[in-house]
């Protein structure tokens, strides 16, 4: 009987002092993963968050994250253009490091289709067409500037663009390195030179022009 009195004494004094016992956290681990989609493409940019935390991390552009968390905690995955997903990471891994590929799927969503017209109606829009007066010098300028030919020429006239200025001095860079500390070339050899020469000579780019008085 006073064994049984000891016990439950001990047990009633030393209760407030269990209670106090903060619970352990959960361990942390470094949890790594890419984000793909079903074709295995990966998924840039997509945000992984930590539910009821404000602790967060984004994949890169090859889909690839990495950051420290809990075990047991519930990580959700937002994308632009993909449905909303989770994942709880599992307790009692044993190891500080864990990894995993997360698939998400594509969210489609299709619009219908809206047709914006200056007219209220189609009747309207078809009324105003069919009587449309198109004067015809404006048809026959609009046809004029159509023209292969006038296109030609007003391509040829056109000065070079970004594109063909960088294009040139990249050229001329690396003809100035191909031929550092060398002989530079002589178009003497040169057959499109003479080629080039001879077709301006045949056009009369060489005869003397008539000064008018």
């Amino acid at each position: 009987m006073r064994i049984a009195f000891l016990t439950a004494f001990l047990l009633l004094a030393t209760a407030p002092l269990l209670a106090q016992v903060p619970n352990k956290p959960p361990p942390l681990v470094q949890f790594s993963g890419v984000v793909v989609t079903d074709s295995l493409v990966p998924v840039p940019f997509a945000r992984i968050v930590v539910r009821n935390t404000y602790r967060s991390t984004m994949s890169d552009v090859y889909g690839f994250f990495s950051f420290v968390a809990q075990e047991g905690d519930t990580l959700l995955f937002n994308a632009v253009g993909f449905k909303r997903s989770q994942y709880v990471v599992p307790t009692d891994l044993g190891e500080e490091k864990f990894s995993m590929i997360h698939v998400m799927t594509q969210d489609t969503i299709m619009l219908e289709q809206f047709v914006v017209t200056p007219w209220p109606s189609r009747e309207q829009f078809r009324d105003a067409f069919l009587n449309l007066d198109l004067p015809d010098d404006d048809y026959q300028l609009a046809m004029k500037n159509l023209s292969p030919a006038e296109m030609v020429q007003r391509m040829e006239n056109l000065p070079p663009d970004a594109y063909q200025s960088f294009h040139y001095a990249m050229a001329a860079d690396q003809t100035k390195l191909y031929y550092a500390g060398g002989t530079p070339t002589i178009n003497l050899f040169n057959p499109i030179a003479w080629a080039q020469f001879v077709q301006a000579w045949q056009n009369g780019a060489f005869k003397k022009k008539d000064k008018k008085p």
